[in-house]
């Protein structure tokens, strides 16, 4: 391992005193989930990234858990919106509300003389607009550094692959809104695809094959509930039962229906293959000599939708390589952000974007 450069043992010196001042603060902004990790304290917060704003008066009613608890039960006024769409930000005010709400929540009674420097993940081809919008509402939100790191390198990371190594390292990243398919090798993304097919879609599959089939109105909340509990996308042991409650289409009345994991399959199933077509666009624009490393090494699946039943075993029979869910996928991500934050300097040129003003600029 080569020595340290002088610039870089004073940056690292200068890192080290600051912190003694400010909080390290790690992020994976979700379009489904925000997570929040502190040094030294670990994953503090994991809260749904939903904002309830009163229309009247443009003030924040309610963030996280407590927002998501209000959907569909709030009066005309009160809105509860998601301010990350497909991984990027819809709405910066609101976003930076969030933000803020979630930093205040992650550093109380542990707040410190600076604003903390924050490290967070977005979704791999997120243009230098959505990068700025990204870093300037964490900013907004009172952040005194911000680094910017794709998300399937942070997974990479996140679950100790050899990210540095000059063998490809390939990862599928399932989250709500968007899939990320990225392999690192040498520090960096030797290749990356973002997708739109994640749990909101399998979620709108869900509600439209029940509409459909069952002419029975569900909501979003309810689908995301039938697809953790029975979704699966290939048959296993035994079927699987959930009971589902809605709006009869016809007589305009509640009902209440049983369904099956064989429906969810049927709902999800055209999502799964434009999903497998992704992934095999990647793998067929990747170097040969990197998709040796590949199968040799298989493909590390992360993210919520990871942990639908079934899904390494069935990619792992559509790819013809070895597929493994990574150990405690839901977290990989904000997980990478904090091994980034430990040594900033070792992973710098994994990041996306910095503006730590001692990054050379030549």
């Amino acid at each position: 391992m080569k020595e340290k450069s002088l610039a870089e043992r004073i940056r690292t010196k200068k890192d080290s005193l600051l912190s003694l001042f400010s909080n390290d603060i790690g992020i994976d902004l979700g379009t489904a989930n925000t997570l929040v990790y502190v040094k030294g304290r670990g994953i503090v917060i994991n809260e749904p990234s939903i904002v309830a704003v009163n229309q009247k008066t443009g003030a924040v009613v309610a963030v996280g858990q407590q927002a998501k608890d209000m959907i569909g039960r709030t009066p005309a006024h009160i809105v509860a919106v998601q301010p990350v769409i497909d991984g990027v930000i819809s709405d910066f005010e609101i976003t930076s509300e969030m933000l803020n709400y979630l930093l205040n929540k992650a550093q109380a009674g542990h707040t410190k003389l600076l604003g903390p420097r924050v490290t967070i993940g977005v979704p791999s081809g997120i243009t230098s607009v959505e990068v700025r919008a990204v870093r300037d509402a964490a900013r907004s939100a009172g952040a005194r550094e911000v680094h910017i790191i794709e998300e399937p390198m942070a997974a990479a990371i996140g679950i100790e692959l050899p990210v540095h190594e000059p063998t490809g390292s390939m990862i599928i990243d399932i989250g709500g809104g968007t899939s990320d398919v990225g392999i690192a090798a040498l520090g960096g993304l030797v290749n990356a695809r973002n997708v739109r097919i994640a749990g909101d879609k399998f979620n709108q599959d869900i509600v439209s094959h029940i509409r459909n089939e069952y002419k029975l109105l569900i909501g979003d909340k309810s689908a995301e509930e039938i697809k953790i509990a029975i979704g699966s996308v290939s048959p296993h042991g035994g079927s699987l039962q959930a009971l589902v409650r809605g709006r009869d289409l016809v007589t305009g009345l509640p009902r209440e229906i049983a369904i099956s994991d064989q429906d969810v399959r049927n709902a999800i199933g055209h999502s799964i293959e434009e999903l497998v077509e992704a992934i095999k666009d990647v793998l067929e624009t990747t170097p040969p000599e990197i998709l040796s490393d590949v199968m040799q090494r298989g493909i590390y699946l992360a993210g919520g939708g990871a942990l639908i039943r079934g899904i390494a075993d069935f990619l792992s029979q559509e790819l013809g390589v070895l597929v493994t869910v990574a150990p405690d996928p839901l977290t990989a991500v904000v997980r990478g952000t904090a091994a980034v934050l430990e040594d900033l300097d070792l992973y710098r040129e994994s990041l996306l974007r910095s503006d730590d003003e001692l990054v050379p600029t030549h």
